[in-house]
């Protein structure tokens, strides 16, 4: 693995920790705004951190692909597919944790993401455009292309769909969340550019987003006790 990618690792590393470290100060410096003093800390802080990965990653952008090669026809039609392949994964995923292993609807991890976004509208660029293209790079770019190239797909798309999983912090859910990342490692694979997992990743992270902003906490509640009976249908129960 080149130097330059266990850089981008730490880097992600220190920005997610960060916030931790700083906090005591933010707080006392923000006294009467200490929830929107961490909340804009975290926006800088992402944003750092991508503009860093990006600068250490430059080598890797002007080698593989120019610019112009970006959206061909094929980036296009393979993010199409890859948005209805994530989603259909994401559902057969819920299914069994539902069915299988009794777990209930919902993301702690989405809600509290909203919750931050209600507060700060401006925190949604990093759900939606900057963590994905973070984590792209990391999982996909960097831990399965690192993986695919002494194993096979099926194992390094596993391992870097459970570490995907694991660090979102919800083990609950670890299923769905490593169900994205094999769909995402397969795009990766099929196309040969980190670019069309990226703008699948942004585009279901940005329909969340704008969605659930439009959505009150009693609407959110009866569309998952909805969704629960839908799919009590589906299996006959």
């Amino acid at each position: 693995m080149p130097k330059r990618y266990w850089w981008v690792i730490l880097t992600y590393i220190a920005m997610q920790l960060s916030g931790g470290i700083f906090r005591p100060v933010l707080l006392r410096l923000f006294p009467a705004h200490q929830l929107e003093a961490l909340i804009f800390y975290s926006i800088f802080s992402f944003t750092i951190g991508l503009i860093i990965v990006l600068i250490l990653m430059k080598p890797d952008m002007q080698m593989s692909q120019t610019r112009s090669k970006w959206f061909t026809s094929d980036v296009i039609g393979w993010t199409v597919l890859g948005v209805f392949l994530a989603y259909f994964a994401q559902g057969i995923a819920t299914m069994i944790e539902m069915n299988i292993f009794g777990i209930r609807t919902g993301s702690e991890n989405t809600q509290a993401i909203m919750q931050i976004t209600r507060t700060v509208p401006l925190f949604a660029i990093v759900p939606a455009i900057i963590a994905p293209i973070l984590e792209e790079v990391i999982f996909r770019k960097i831990i399965f292309a690192s993986l695919y190239k002494r194993t096979n797909f099926f194992i390094a798309a596993l391992i870097s769909a459970l570490i995907f999983g694991i660090i979102h912090g919800e083990p609950e859910h670890i299923l769905i969340y490593a169900s994205m990342g094999f769909v995402f490692a397969f795009l990766y694979v099929k196309t040969k550019k980190i670019i069309v997992p990226i703008i699948v990743h942004m585009t279901l992270n940005s329909i969340s987003v704008i969605y659930q902003y439009s959505l009150t906490p009693e609407q959110i509640e009866q569309i998952e006790q909805q969704w629960n009976q839908i799919q009590m249908i589906l299996i006959g129960g």
